[in-house]
């Protein structure tokens, strides 16, 4: 245990952010010169709070079974390397799910049934950020080749999870990615306010040095490499391409210029961000955006809106209005549906509950200029006589995805889906066609970064034992196994 009085001699203290009107003005993380580095004066401390108990449900919480305990007792003993070797156990990509993830695990936490949690998101981060800035992080190539080869169709998490697990069991790994560049959402569906893609680029470049090869451009499925032809040059291939069909909605007005989905706004703002040109780029400035969906992707609508220089800002939620505190029917350890405010929602916007879009009204021209909104009830039933028209030039649809792409590869390889459209897998994370395994969103559905992760390296352990009879590689959690209320 660290401090076996901590929890009671400390309160909880997270990182500082920029303040608004500074940040605001740039692209840069929200927090000066890094969550990690700004947290480093107070994280020995925080982690001291950890109780170390006899069963820490924070396992439970966490997808990956992060070690929590045992590194929160190493930082606050300033065992920093120590500390880096047990978080690397569970988690690939800790500086991604450190900045990203929505931390089910603080939620579990044995300390928050009555107190304020532990901050493990925040220690977290503190840890990679440090072992990154002394160099302690460095790759790890495998000792001896199988002679085996695999092919993962994806880039985002999940799939670089499993190319760098199988890359260090010996496997000669290719990973696609369609997109020009190589991260999927982390590298266009992800702002650089919330992730500065450095993060990005120095793990994948340890993943090249360990022998990970990429190739990026090519969209398996139509750019001259067919799902037959992958089954042909590999000796396994994982799809890892996300949940990539956006939902619609299909109200009158929805062919009006100027309703766009999420996806189409967020990857050409970061690509700006980036330095790069987009011709005929969506922007919101001197706009009424109305963002229709009230998750984390229409709060990275909100915070690039206002970056851009929106004139007003109002996102759109179907749902009532969380609590505070957490709901009786959702008692610990579950994740509760609490009213949460991002960063983005800090900077400004106006925020409207329980409230659904029968129609978009256009201008002459053909562009929209209005939603006409209904209250509805807690059966999402309209409310009589509340129907009112709210102004709008640019409206950004951020209601999630209902599958992975279903045309080209997945056709090709003709992989059985189920009644969601995802693709049907195993306890092996396999597949209905030989040779074929799946991991990440393309199998589970829209999930959090960290079900990506732990998805990727279950299914390069299910890959492994297919290619070789048994497998050295962690297996985390069957592919059946649901979060509570995530």
């Amino acid at each position: 245990m660290a401090d076996p009085k901590g929890f009671l001699k400390h309160g909880r203290q997270v990182a500082t952010r920029r303040i608004v009107e500074e940040r605001v003005k740039d692209w840069n993380e929200v927090y000066p010169d890094g969550i990690g580095r700004a947290l480093l004066p107070i994280i020995g401390t925080q982690a001291g709070r950890c109780m170390d108990c006899g069963i820490p449900f924070c396992h439970q919480g966490c997808p990956l079974g992060n070690y929590i305990p045992e590194w929160n007792d190493l930082v606050w003993r300033d065992d920093w390397d120590g500390a880096m070797d047990r978080l690397h156990a569970t988690n690939n990509f800790p500086e991604f799910t450190g900045r990203l993830c929505p931390a089910p695990c603080e939620t579990a936490c044995v300390l928050g049934i009555n107190q304020d949690p532990v901050t493990i998101k925040n220690v977290e981060v503190s840890i990679i950020d440090r072992a990154w800035d002394s160099g302690y992080v460095r790759p790890q190539p495998p000792e001896w080749l199988s002679g085996r080869t695999v092919a993962v169709i994806g880039s985002g998490p999940a799939g670089l999870a499993a190319a760098q697990q199988l890359t260090r069991a010996g496997h000669t790994v290719a990973v696609y990615e369609r997109a020009d560049k190589l991260g999927g959402l982390l590298r266009y569906g992800i702002p650089e306010f919330k992730m500065e893609k450095k993060h990005l680029d120095r793990r994948l470049d340890q993943m090249r040095r360990e022998g990970t090869i990429f190739r990026a451009g090519v969209d398996v499925g139509r750019d001259n490499l067919s799902g037959q032809r992958l089954l042909e040059r590999y000796d396994a291939v994982v799809l890892a391409t996300g949940s990539t069909v956006a939902r619609d909605l299909p109200v009158p007005g929805r062919e009006l210029a100027g309703i766009h989905q999420a996806m189409e706004f967020l990857p050409q703002a970061n690509r700006t961000a980036l330095g790069e040109e987009v011709p005929d780029q969506i922007r919101a400035d001197g706009k009424h955006v109305v963002i229709i969906g009230g998750g984390d992707t229409g709060a990275d609508c909100l915070g690039t809106s206002i970056r851009q220089g929106a004139a007003s800002i109002t996102q759109l939620e179907i749902l009532p209005q969380p609590p505070e505190t957490r709901p009786a029917n959702q008692p610990w350890p579950s994740y509760p549906m609490t009213f949460r405010i991002s960063s983005a929602h800090e900077e400004g916007g106006d925020r409207m509950f329980a409230v659904s879009t029968t129609e978009f009204l256009g201008d002459e021209q053909g562009r929209v200029r209005a939603l006409r909104l209904v209250e509805v009830d807690a059966k999402f039933q309209p409310v009589a006589g509340t129907e009112r028209d709210l102004p709008a030039d640019l409206v950004l649809l951020a209601m999630g995805f209902t599958g992975p792409q279903r045309e080209g590869l997945l056709d090709q390889l003709g992989v059985a889906l189920d009644e969601r459209g995802n693709v049907v897998r195993d306890e092996r994370y396999a597949a209905s066609v030989e040779k074929v395994f799946v991991a990440g969103d393309a199998g589970r559905g829209q999930s959090l970064i960290v079900w990506a992760i732990a998805e990727g390296r279950a299914a390069a352990a299910g890959v492994d034992a297919y290619l070789t009879g048994s497998t050295a590689l962690p297996v985390p959690i069957p592919p059946t196994a649901r979060p509570l209320s995530v």
